[in-house]
């Protein structure tokens, strides 16, 4: 007869037991808990030169065509009826084209200051910075103190923060007839470069840069997330044909820019600039 196994005994042998359930499993278990994360960061700066650069104003459409073939974005090219038409149903919200640098350059001494325009004689004012709301009105201020400035030198210009003032402040650039100037070693970028195309004439330094990219909504999305429809493709291309750029060149320069994402630059030459805009 097989005595009866005490119930100390038993518990004892089921508590073992699954202890060493327990040890079984836990390695794996461990591997499937495991969560590596691997960061990775890109920084792409290109500097593009074209070495087949004709002299100022003598691009023709074949040349346009030439830059907007190469780009993912050259659906943005397509038709999508009267630009004009569309352009003032555009709605910019808080869509911004910054590209911020290590460090903004110094204006360097001025007669006073207006935001990013720092007044130097009474035709010269600088520009070091970045444009917002307030911009237009302090660029209008800066003229009805100082109506004989008729030049504007961009030295560390690094776009805008609001694109709806930038562009009303690009027009205004125009309808001044101020001349636009990057001198040695000044940087114009993202929507800044806007500003310096609205000059009645524009001057660049050999070593003058000028960097593009996409603009960005506020959600994130930028020009390529838009359908070739979408009025505020039509907003740019006007803009763009305002400053002098026939269709194709209007068309392809706002490709181009867009063909680099938000978050990285794309830098071009004087040489290259002038394929889209003369230059005196």
């Amino acid at each position: 007869m097989v005595s009866p196994v005490a119930p100390a005994a038993l518990l004892r042998t089921l508590l073992v037991a699954l202890f060493a359930a327990l040890l079984a499993f836990a390695p794996v278990q461990a591997r499937a808990q495991q969560l590596v994360t691997v960061t990775t960061t890109v920084t792409t700066i290109v500097t593009w030169i074209d070495d087949d650069t004709p002299g100022a104003g003598d691009a023709g459409a074949e040349d346009a065509d030439e830059f907007a073939a190469d780009d993912d974005t050259a659906a943005l090219l397509d038709d999508a009826g009267d630009d004009t038409g569309v352009a003032d149903e555009a709605d910019l919200g808080a869509t911004r084209r910054y590209a911020p640098g290590a460090g903004l350059a110094m204006r360097g001494p001025a007669k006073t200051r207006f935001g990013p325009f720092a007044v130097v004689d009474g035709t010269t004012a600088r520009m070091s910075g970045d444009v917002d709301g307030a911009t237009p009105r302090q660029f209008a201020a800066m003229l009805a103190a100082f109506p004989g400035v008729r030049r504007l030198e961009m030295i560390d210009c690094p776009g805008s923060l609001d694109e709806e003032a930038n562009l009303i402040l690009a027009r205004a650039i125009r309808r001044a007839g101020l001349e636009t100037v990057v001198p040695s070693g000044g940087s114009v970028r993202s929507g800044a470069v806007e500003l310096w195309l609205a000059g009645s004439t524009r001057r660049a330094a050999p070593d003058a840069e000028f960097g593009v990219h996409s603009w960005a909504d506020e959600y994130g999305r930028e020009a390529k997330d838009y359908p070739a429809s979408d009025p505020v493709h039509a907003e740019y291309i006007g803009l763009y044909r305002e400053m002098g750029m026939d269709d194709a060149h209007a068309r392809a320069f706002y490709a181009l820019t867009n063909a680099t994402p938000f978050d990285q630059v794309r830098y071009l030459t004087r040489d290259d600039m002038a394929r889209f805009v003369p230059l005196n």
